[in-house]
């Protein structure tokens, strides 16, 4: 089977997204980085790469000759739209250019010409304006699966470092929605997803999970809320009856420490500052953006589009690297769909 790219989004143009894509390109052999192509638009990623001062010699081919010409040139694919934004300046290119390349990672991915998918930051607020009806890029991965497929898709949101892997039961809502949203039949749902995709993307055999509180101490067995003891202590019940190694419902404020950590193999927290706070703060620069219950891989950098610092060429890669880099490992032991 000949080496198949991973397929890399442009992601919001005037975002960092670009810069850090030519200079993860720079870095590739002190990285080891699997072959990667850009979804994007040519004439601009070249533009950005004087703008930066980086040497990146630019290849324009298809997702097969990205292999090839990696050693020399970044490889991109035309998305056939012409970015017109500047450096932290969004205009009306930068949600078609943002949405066309995710459009287009997932249609190579599951015509098995790209390994898997990486998605560079988009800015929501852009997307929003221009019409974006989804809360994010994970729930628009799924919808896209589900309409290739034909196969429901539920995705699963998951933050991943060597040091701690984090799991938001709930994400792109407000605080206060939280709890009407948290249902024991999504807390086991996505409980089964996660260890699932554990034992098939990471080859871990029994995995260890974590279910963390929703209220203080865990609600206090109800005198503090009674959503731990009525919705998370059951859905854990459920798990363990069906042979998943869960434990909770478990104080949040003590779930993340050294020695709690070296307990589990990834914590399900109830909502996204819950799980998205530890994770920033053990493993800002390299963490990793990963989405669970697709028939794909799919990661992305733990950041955002940065637009302060667009074009400037103080963006750091590593969150991408770490990004390309795991989605290579995952992909290895769960193939695209058509090799």
């Amino acid at each position: 089977m000949s080496l198949r790219p991973l397929a890399l989004t442009l992601g919001e143009p005037a975002g960092i997204g670009p810069d850090i894509a030519l200079i993860a390109w720079q870095r590739r052999a002190a990285s080891a980085l699997t072959p990667f192509y850009v979804l994007g638009d040519p004439a601009f990623l070249a533009a950005r790469a004087r703008t930066l001062g980086v040497d990146v010699p630019i290849a324009v081919g298809e997702p097969r000759d990205a292999p090839a010409a990696f050693a020399t040139a970044l490889p991109v694919v035309d998305i056939g739209v012409s970015v017109t934004a500047a450096p932290g300046r969004p205009d009306e290119s930068s949600a078609p250019a943002a949405i066309t390349a995710i459009r287009k990672a997932v249609e190579h991915v599951l015509a098995g010409t790209a390994h898997a998918a990486v998605t560079n930051p988009v800015a929501k607020s852009v997307l929003y304006k221009a019409g974006f009806e989804h809360p994010g890029h994970t729930e628009f991965l799924a919808d896209l699966a589900q309409a290739a497929t034909g196969i429901p898709a539920q995705p699963v949101m998951m933050l991943w470092s060597p040091e701690l892997a984090v799991v938001p039961i709930t994400i792109h809502i407000p605080l206060h929605d939280v709890p009407k949203r948290l249902t024991l039949d999504l807390v086991v749902t996505t409980g089964r997803i996660v260890a699932r995709e554990m034992v098939e993307k990471f080859g871990i055999a029994n995995p260890r999970l974590a279910l963390a509180g929703l209220n203080p101490h865990a609600g206090e067995e109800g005198t503090l809320g009674d959503e731990d003891r009525n919705i998370v202590g059951p859905a854990v019940t459920q798990l363990r009856a069906e042979g998943i190694d869960a434990r909770g419902p478990l104080p949040a404020d003590t779930m993340f420490h050294a020695g709690a950590r070296a307990t589990y193999d990834a914590a399900l927290c109830r909502y996204h500052d819950q799980a998205l706070i530890p994770i920033k703060m053990l493993a800002f620069d390299h963490a990793v953006n990963l989405t669970l219950g697709l028939p794909f891989v799919r990661t992305s950098p733990d950041h955002g589009t940065a637009f302060d610092i667009a074009g400037t060429g103080r963006a750091d890669p590593s969150s991408l690297i770490a990004a390309l880099k795991l989605a290579a490992k995952l992909a290895a032991r769960a193939p695209a769909a058509a090799a």
